[in-house]
This record gives C-alpha cells, sequence and structure tokens, in this order.
C-alpha cells in the first residue's frame, strides 16, 4: 500500500448541512431543521485512505455528498487542492447500490465516457479506448462496453460505477458504502479493486462504511461519527488499540471476536437522539455512562495529540 504524502489534498472546516422539514398539510407554516451534519472538521492528505464509521442516521453519506457538492452546504468551507471552488472534475463519488446509480438506458460505454464528455476531454477515439482501459483494470472484458447495466451482476455494476468515478482523472473519490449492497463472495473482490486502483493512480479515498473489520483493512486512519459531528479520529491501528471515547468503546466491542467474555461487550442504553432535535451539549451524553455535569451544558471540541483527537469531557485538562 502506498503511504500517503504530507501534502493535505482536502480539508474541511466548519461543514454543515441542515434540512429544513416543514410542517404537513397545503396551510402549514411551520418548519424544523434537520442537522444532518453539524460543524465537521476533516483533512486527507494525499494518497490517503480515511475511513468513516458511525450508525446509520449518523451524516455519514451528507457528509460525503455535501464535500462533492452533490448537496451544497448550508455553512463552512470545503477546500481541495488549496481552492475553494468546486471541482467537479477532480473529485467524484462511488455510490452504495449499484442497482440505482447507473442509468439503465445507457450503455457501459455510455456510461463510464460521461464524465470525459462533460469536461471535454478527449475525442470520440480517445474515449473508448479510455473506456476500455478502464473496463480492463476494474476487472471487466471490454467487449461488454455495448452492453447494459441490467445485464451484469451487482458486483460488476459496481465495478462499472468505479470506472465512471475513475474516467475524468478523479484524484479524490468517497466510496459511499461501496460494498455493503454485494454478496460477501464478492466484497472483498471489489476491495481488492480499489485498493490496486489506488496504488497505480495515487487516488485518495473518503471510504465510509459500517463494516469495522473492513474500515480497518483499507484505512490509513479512521473517524468515528455520531450525529452530524466526528467524535474521534485516530490512525486505524491505534482506534482499533485504543478507542478513547465511550462511543467509539462501544462500536469496537461489537466486533466479533473469538474467545470474547460476555461482560466485555459495551452496550449503548436508548436509541440515537432526533438530529431534528439533538440532546444539549454533548450529544451523546443520552447514552453515555460516564456524564459529567459539564456534558449537558456545552458540546466538547475535537481535541488532542498529533494524531489522535476525541470530542470528550472525560480527556479534557
Amino acid at each position: 500500500m502506498t503511504s500517503p504524502s504530507d501534502e493535505t489534498i482536502l480539508e474541511v472546516k466548519g461543514l454543515r448541512k441542515y434540512f429544513p422539514i416543514r410542517g404537513k398539510g397545503l396551510f402549514a407554516k411551520s418548519c424544523k431543521i434537520l442537522k444532518a451534519v453539524d460543524g465537521v472538521d476533516i483533512s486527507i492528505a494525499k494518497g490517503e485512505t480515511l475511513g468513516l464509521v458511525g450508525e446509520s442516521g449518523c451524516g455519514k453519506s451528507t457528509l460525503g455528498r455535501t464535500i462533492v457538492r452533490l448537496y451544497e452546504p448550508t455553512e463552512g468551507e470545503i477546500i481541495f487542492k488549496g481552492r475553494r471552488e468546486p471541482d467537479r472534475r477532480g473529485m467524484q463519488m462511488i455510490f452504495q447500490d449499484p442497482y440505482a446509480s447507473l442509468d439503465p438506458r445507457m450503455t457501459v460505454a455510455d456510461i463510464i465516457s460521461e464524465p470525459m464528455a462533460i469536461h471535454g476531454i478527449g475525442n470520440a477515439r480517445e474515449r473508448s479506448e479510455r473506456v476500455h482501459d478502464l473496463l480492463r483494470q476494474v476487472g471487466l472484458n471490454p467487449d461488454h462496453a455495448m452492453r447494459y447495466p441490467h445485464e451484469f451482476s451487482g458486483g460488476q455494476r459496481q465495478r462499472i460505477g468505479i470506472a465512471r468515478a475513475l474516467s475524468a482523472g478523479s484524484e479524490f473519490i468517497v466510496c459511499d458504502e461501496p460494498i455493503s449492497a454485494l454478496d460477501v463472495s464478492i466484497q472483498a473482490q471489489v476491495i481488492n479493486v480499489l485498493e490496486d486502483l489506488r496504488e497505480t493512480y495515487g487516488l485518495t479515498y473518503l471510504f465510509i462504511a459500517h463494516d469495522l473489520s473492513m474500515i480497518r483493512h483499507i484505512s490509513d486512519r479512521v473517524g468515528v461519527m455520531y450525529l452530524g459531528r466526528i467524535v474521534e479520529t485516530a490512525p486505524a491501528e491505534e482506534l482499533y488499540v485504543n478507542p478513547m471515547h465511550p462511543y467509539t468503546q462501544a462500536l469496537m466491542s461489537a466486533i466479533p471476536t473469538i474467545g470474547r467474555r460476555g461482560n466485555s461487550r459495551v452496550r449503548l442504553t436508548g436509541d440515537v437522539p432526533s438530529p431534528i432535535d439533538p440532546p444539549s451539549g454533548c450529544a451523546f451524553r443520552t447514552r453515555c455512562g460516564r456524564t459529567l455535569g459539564i456534558c449537558a451544558e456545552s458540546a466538547p471540541a475535537l481535541e488532542g495529540n498529533s494524531d489522535h483527537f476525541t470530542a470528550c469531557w472525560l480527556y479534557k485538562s
């Protein structure tokens, strides 16, 4: 695996993405705000894979979509390669559902070459050659370029989605749970394709997933997200050996381990609060067994040493 460089390719500062939720009825005027992403700061080095984990509904996918500007941010900065302007060519996304993310009316060749056509890359012959090269690199037969998505399996469709994300020469790829909809027997193959492409093109990934074991395998660093906020980041091995935030500790204790004793599992109480009406202070305090008085008053900042950061009052001096 290629080591990440010291160059920061992506920096996110104070990113927020809110969605208005309007009341029902023709004359309803009430409007609540769903805080899907609520003040996220992250940085990713060139060539790095940052894994992002958290329960369903915590805002992982919304964060990824906002970074690539499929959603416009409500507030905050997205700085890619030193620039604040959206870079539609340099940043792309691989979606979770390979069945819904490909246009059934387009051939594979049209799907993969469309980003090149949009950005004015090459002529028709050069685009066709690029399509065939990408199909080979993702493990598909170039002769299948004129087929339609319904003629492929889920794993093959996801390979087509990967080829599309790379066709315009993108450097940063958001992988939004790219293997969760695939059979277990296919997941490792797709991960190997992603790792090979990272080596070949020097790609940078934001890899979103539920599978904590897979995140550990593919990631250089891992960020843990809870209710729209990052609560801990650390190098992958460090996080799995020494999780600090109570939420991270609960997630890591849920990983199946041979010989685990029954009382070593950290069990959370209650349900995930609504992002429409989050708790005051630390959003995790309603499920945490180690709360302090200050937890209800103020949200802790993400702080720590040079590579391990935690947003928890238990570690504030």
